[in-house]
């Protein structure tokens, strides 16, 4: 949470990650592991929500409800909430999400995920959800791999794409702006990087101890 304010101290937009807790409850965190940020030796989802919020993280406060950071940021702050969810089985944790959307109707908030599927759910349960697909390149080179992300953009109809910045310039991107589609791209943290985005994609997500 201390990020998070300091950002928008800075006025900038935000972006989290989610997964879910052992009660249901969508829970700012990126790893499924807790041990990288905590000393914690299990799962996230082994945690009921007040069990976590008791966690410490290295700026000393506990893992936050996405509910506090939608608190945080209000109506004025833009925030990207990434789902962090494989497979087919994404209901419980996009209803998480989608129930505490419901309680902040008028926030800046979009939601992505690698997941499709998780996409695809917003697109059906709450369609009013500015939705993305974030996907990469890394690993995924030939024709196998464009025909994954070609099947992934029809499963999740997305409103925007979120790209790895390793991967721009790409076919795939530019094809998504011909479409309509708006281009954000991960992680930015260098001049260089920005430069490229700056060509490529229309908004960057970006990590910078000195922004």
């Amino acid at each position: 949470m201390a990020a998070f304010r300091a950002a928008i101290a800075q006025g900038h937009g935000i972006e989290c990650d989610v997964r879910l807790s052992r009660d249901g409850v969508a829970m700012v965190f990126h790893d499924a592991a807790l041990i990288r940020m905590t000393a914690v030796e299990r799962p996230l989802s082994e945690f009921t929500a007040e069990e976590l919020e008791q966690i410490a993280l290295p700026d000393g406060g506990g893992i936050p409800r996405l509910e506090t950071l939608l608190q945080l940021c209000g109506e004025s702050n833009p925030l990207l909430i990434e789902l962090k969810v494989m497979g087919r089985h994404v209901g419980p944790l996009c209803t998480a999400v989608a129930r505490d959307l419901a309680h902040y109707p008028h926030s800046l908030a979009a939601v992505m995920s690698f997941n499709p599927v998780a996409m695809r759910w917003f697109a059906r349960f709450m369609p009013q959800a500015v939705r993305g697909l974030v996907v990469t390149q890394q690993g995924e080179a030939g024709w196998r791999g464009a025909a994954r992300r070609g099947l992934a953009l029809w499963v999740a109809r997305p409103d925007f794409i979120a790209c790895d910045i390793r991967d721009l310039p790409s076919s795939f991107a530019a094809n998504a702006r011909k479409r309509g589609l708006r281009v954000l791209t991960w992680t930015i943290r260098t001049q260089n990087e920005r430069a490229t985005a700056a060509m490529h994609a229309d908004q960057i997500i970006f990590e910078s101890s000195r922004d």
